[in-house]
């Protein structure tokens, strides 16, 4: 069966997300008002092909561990979507 993952990528909240900060000075400079913070991520999506959602998750999650995601500095969350 394929599984329809969306993984979505962030910075851990104790670091700086020096794109987030980018982003903040853009909107300020175009006056843009009422944004308190910004942080800025990553969303993945994979078709997985699986024998069941729990194998499907497993997959991703080990996706995430080698490649998509750095844990020293990044957390992610996993979702399976239909």
């Amino acid at each position: 069966m394929i599984y329809h993952v969306q993984i979505k990528v962030m910075p851990l909240k104790d670091l700086l997300d020096p794109q987030g900060k980018a982003v903040m000075s853009g909107l300020e400079n175009l006056q843009i008002q009422g944004v308190k913070e910004v942080r800025v991520g990553k969303h993945i999506t994979l078709n997985i092909e699986a024998a069941s959602s729990d194998a499907a998750k497993a997959l991703a999650d080990d996706a995430c561990k080698k490649l998509l995601a750095n844990p020293v500095m990044e957390y992610y969350e996993i979702e399976l979507v239909n």
